[in-house]
């Protein structure tokens, strides 16, 4: 592997220095650096990041592979400036055996555009009825050490109970998709006034906010650590406020999207919007944006959830729940955190590389970017802004909400380990 110097980098948003790789590590950090035969990327005005880190990634595969696969996922993902992603569980069959998990974790492997972390399912099939072999998916070759059933709550509380406990034996976490059943059946947008106008079923924030305050509360008796999947509340927000100030192991995510966009966004009618948790008002929007910034909540996390054409392109109805997020995910946090004042890229890159690190024990990411350390870097034009175009996607589905839409930033590098992934924006 060739010697990679990047030359005159912010790194950090701080002061520029020049960043020399050598063999998929971090030889050198400083100013002035040179290096006999390495190639040069010239970094000025650019900000350096170590490698993004998403803990709530769609990628399908096994099963739905007409909505991504791991390679188009992955790829979407070095695109974005991620070099690890965590693939949540609910894949056809689900992720709920070793079996399963391992083959994610392999796929990962041979592609090569990022890590995989496999997620494996907390019950069986999702169903909510019986614990899953969480064990066997942790001493598997995958390491799983995140379990969640996402896109479905773990809702009943003894299962919830008992997953917090089994997992605490190897410091594993619980990722919680915080929706009750009984107060969404139905429910197809955010439960306000824009939803009483629209005649459509409303989602309540007490649907998740009743199932965060039972979580935390179970995690207290526990002394396990449970992890809030896509918060989109102001109400969640002050409930995890309350449970870190009573020393609560608990965490928590959002969405670019539930920082950036509002339910009013629903008028259009167009499915484009229709997510789940769904968008909720400016308040909860705010909120989410200050809890960020002063770490009630711990990182942004996609959610980056595919699907095919025909799945969205029909009535609002009819029409599946979701967005994809990877390729957009560092400019929508740029728009509405750093160029608010709100974060700087410091702030930034603990939120999305060193914090989902921690969380989801990821060996070797999120890791600071200085000598001895893995190459694991993104490299940023944050001057950059123009629209979102759908059509250059690395992945496999185009169901963007910011089609047309200008934002900042374009991530032009990625390394793994010091292997080019993307180099001046395109995937090698």
């Amino acid at each position: 592997m060739s010697k990679i110097l990047i030359r005159g980098a912010k790194v950090l948003g701080g002061e520029p220095q020049d960043v020399l790789i050598d063999g998929g590590t971090i030889a050198e950090v400083g100013s002035g650096l040179s290096a006999e035969g390495a190639e040069v990327v010239e970094a000025e005005g650019k900000v350096l990041l170590p490698g993004l880190v998403d803990l709530h990634t769609h990628l399908r595969e096994p099963g739905r592979e007409d909505s991504e696969t791991v390679l188009t996922g992955t790829r979407a993902a070095a695109s974005g400036g991620y070099t690890t992603v965590f693939a949540m569980a609910n894949t056809f069959p689900v992720a709920d055996t070793a079996g399963v998990v391992e083959q994610v974790w392999r796929l990962g492997k041979e592609h090569g555009y990022c890590d995989v972390q496999p997620i494996g399912a907390v019950t069986v099939g999702l169903e909510g009825r019986k614990l899953a072999e969480l064990g066997a998916m942790h001493e598997s070759a995958a390491g799983v050490t995140v379990f969640s059933d996402d896109g479905k709550c773990v809702h009943d509380a003894v299962i919830m109970r008992r997953a917090l406990e089994y997992v605490k034996a190897f410091g594993g976490v619980v990722a919680q998709h915080a929706q009750e059943p009984r107060l969404t059946e139905g429910a197809e947008m955010n439960e306000g006034v824009v939803s009483a106008e629209l005649g459509l079923g409303g989602w309540p924030a007490v649907a998740e906010e009743s199932i965060i305050a039972r979580d935390v509360l179970l995690a207290d008796h526990v002394g396990s650590r449970v992890h809030i999947c896509h918060l989109s509340t102001a109400g969640s927000v002050e409930i995890v406020r309350w449970a870190k100030s009573r020393g609560i192991d608990v965490t928590a995510e959002v969405t670019p999207h539930h920082l950036l966009l509002t339910d009013e966004l629903v008028r259009t009618y167009n499915p484009v919007f229709k997510v789940n948790p769904p968008l909720r008002t400016e308040r909860d929007v705010m909120a989410l944006r200050e809890a960020l910034a002063d770490g009630t909540i711990d990182i942004v996390a996609t959610d980056h959830a595919p699907h095919p054409h025909e799945d969205k392109d029909c009535e609002w109805a009819a029409a599946a729940m979701g967005m994809v997020g990877l390729e957009t995910a560092l400019s929508v946090v740029q728009e509405t955190m750093v160029d608010t004042g709100l974060l700087d890229w410091a702030g930034v890159a603990d939120r999305m590389s060193f914090k989902p690190a921690q969380i989801g024990r990821a060996t070797g990411q999120g890791r600071p970017v200085s000598a001895g350390e893995p190459a694991n870097l993104t490299l940023v034009d944050t001057a950059y802004r123009g629209p979102v175009d759908p059509a250059g996607f690395a992945s496999r589905s185009r169901n963007t909400p910011y089609e047309g839409r200008e934002l900042p930033g374009r991530v032009t590098h990625t390394w793994l380990r010091g292997k080019a992934t993307l180099v001046d924006g395109k995937l090698t």
